[in-house]
C-alpha cells in the first residue's frame, strides 16, 4: 500500500501544479478563456478531494508487521488507471463509491482543456495565415524581382534586411527593393507631370493660386528640369529609412510593455513551473501585443525547430528590436545555464526596468511642460505680433510687397506648420503607456 499512497500523492502535486498553471494563464486571457479554465479548475479541485477520500483507508491498510497467515482486510478500495491528456497512464487508489465520479471529472477536465486549446489553435490560424504576394507586391516582383535579388547581396542594403527582420515588417527582402524599384520608376513619371505642370503654370498667394506662366520658357525648364530627379531620389531614401523608423517605433512598445511583462513573469515564476512555460503564457496573453510577437519567436524556435530553451533564447535575442529585451533574454539563458534562481533573477529585473520606466515618464513630462511654454510663445503670442507689425508697417509705409489677403494665407499657413510639427513632436515622445 505504500506505493498505491506514493501514486496518490504524486497525482495529487500533479494536480496543483496544473491548477497553478491554469490560474496563471487566465490572466490576459479572453471572457470565454477564463471561463473554460475557471471550469478546468474547480473539476482538477474536485478530482482532488476525491482522491483525498481514499488516503485514510490507505494509511489504515498499511502496517509494518504482518502476522502470518493472518486474513486479508476487507477493503473499499479500487485501484483503477487513467489515461492522461497526452497519452501517458497514471495509477490511482479510490474508494469503491467515488469511482464513477472521479472519472467524471476527468472527462469534464480533459474535455475544457481540448476546447480551449482547439480555440486557440484555430485564433492562430485565423491570425498567422500565411498569404502570398498580392496587388502592389505582385505587380513590383514582375518587372523588378531580378534586379532586387542581386541587389540584396550589396552590403550597402544588408542594413535594411537587418531592419525589415526586427521589424517584423511581413515581406521580403527581395520583394521591398522590387517595391522601391518600382516606386522610383513611378516617381519619375510623376517628377515630369510636375515638371510639365510648372512649365506653363505658377502658384501664387493670390486667388486664384494657379496661374498661367508668361516669361521665358527656356529659362523655366532650367529651373524645374531637377524635379524628374529629385522624385526618385526622395523616394528611394524613403524606402531606405523606413525599415529602421518601423524597427525604431516597435523598440518603443516593447520597452514600454517589458515592465510589466517581466513583473508578470516574476509572479508566474514563482509558482515552480517550467521556464518554457512562462514564455508560453506571455505569449497567448493579449495584455503585450507588440512583446507577445518577440515571445512567440522563442516559442517556435522550440516547437517548430527543435532547438532548447538557452539556444532560442540566445537566437532571439540577436535578432530583436529592443535592446532592453535582448539584454533581458541573454540575462535569462545565462541564469538558466548557471542554475540560478529565476524568481529573483526576474525580480531584480523588473525593478531595475519599472525604475528606468519612471525615469522615462518623468522625463516626458518635464519635455511637455518645456514645449507647451515654446507653444505659447511660438503658435499663439509671436504670430499675433508678428500679424500686428506687418499692418504697421503696411500702413506706415509704401508697402511691403503683399497684400492683407497675401499676409493672412502667410499668416496661417505659418500657425498651420507649427501645430503640426508640436503635435507630431509630442505623439513621437509620448509614450503608449
Amino acid at each position: 500500500m505504500i506505493e498505491e499512497l506514493k501514486n496518490n500523492v504524486n497525482l495529487e502535486i500533479a494536480i496543483l501544479r496544473e491548477i497553478s498553471t491554469n490560474f496563471a494563464q487566465a490572466e490576459g486571457t479572453s471572457e470565454k478563456e477564463k471561463v473554460l479554465l475557471a471550469a478546468a479548475i474547480e473539476s482538477l479541485q474536485k478530482k482532488m478531494k476525491l482522491i483525498n477520500n481514499a488516503l485514510p483507508e490507505i494509511i489504515k491498510n498499511i502496517s509494518p508487521l504482518q502476522p502470518l497467515g493472518a486474513a486479508v482486510k476487507p477493503t473499499t478500495l479500487q485501484k483503477m488507471e487513467i489515461t492522461n491528456d497526452n497519452g501517458s497512464k497514471t495509477q490511482v487508489i479510490l474508494n469503491k463509491k467515488d469511482r464513477e465520479k472521479f472519472m467524471k471529472e476527468h472527462d469534464l477536465g480533459n474535455g475544457f482543456l481540448k476546447r480551449l486549446k482547439k480555440e486557440r489553435v484555430e485564433e492562430n490560424v485565423a491570425k498567422i495565415e500565411f498569404k502570398g504576394a498580392r496587388g502592389y507586391v505582385k505587380l513590383s516582383n514582375r518587372f523588378f524581382l531580378g534586379y532586387a535579388q542581386k541587389m540584396t547581396e550589396n552590403d550597402f542594403l544588408s542594413p535594411v534586411g537587418f531592419d525589415i527582420k526586427k521589424g517584423n515588417m511581413d515581406i521580403l527582402f527581395s520583394s521591398y527593393i522590387s517595391m522601391g524599384l518600382m516606386s522610383a520608376a513611378l516617381s519619375i513619371i510623376v517628377g515630369m507631370f510636375f515638371t510639365l505642370f510648372f512649365m506653363f503654370f505658377n502658384l501664387g498667394l493670390d486667388i486664384p493660386f494657379v496661374f498661367a506662366y508668361s516669361g521665358s520658357f527656356l529659362s523655366r525648364l532650367l529651373i524645374v528640369i531637377w524635379l524628374p530627379l529629385v522624385f526618385p531620389i526622395l523616394t528611394l531614401a524613403a524606402f531606405y529609412y523606413y525599415p529602421s523608423t518601423e524597427k525604431s517605433s516597435i523598440e518603443k512598445k516593447i520597452d514600454q510593455e517589458l515592465p510589466f511583462a517581466v513583473i508578470h513573469m516574476s509572479a508566474i515564476s514563482g509558482s515552480g513551473i517550467e521556464p518554457s512555460e512562462i514564455f508560453k503564457i506571455i505569449g497567448l496573453s493579449r495584455e503585450y501585443p507588440a512583446l507577445r510577437k518577440e515571445i512567440r519567436k522563442i516559442i517556435n524556435e522550440i516547437n517548430f525547430y527543435g532547438y532548447d530553451l538557452v539556444t532560442a533564447l540566445n537566437y532571439v535575442s540577436k535578432n530583436t528590436p529592443s535592446t532592453k529585451l535582448a539584454e533581458l533574454l541573454s540575462g535569462l539563458s545565462t541564469t538558466i545555464t548557471s542554475g540560478g534562481n529565476l524568481g529573483t533573477f526576474f525580480e531584480k529585473r523588473a525593478e531595475s526596468l519599472l525604475m528606468s520606466y519612471r525615469l522615462e515618464r518623468e522625463k516626458f513630462t518635464k519635455i511637455a511642460e518645456t514645449f507647451m511654454d515654446i507653444y505659447i510663445s511660438v503658435a499663439i503670442a509671436a504670430p499675433l505680433l508678428f500679424m500686428l507689425m506687418l499692418v504697421i508697417m503696411q500702413v506706415w509705409s509704401n508697402g511691403i510687397g503683399l497684400t492683407t489677403s497675401q499676409l493672412g494665407v502667410l499668416i496661417m499657413l505659418a500657425i498651420a506648420i507649427i501645430n503640426v510639427f508640436f503635435i507630431g513632436f509630442l505623439h513621437m515622445k509620448q509614450p503608449a503607456y
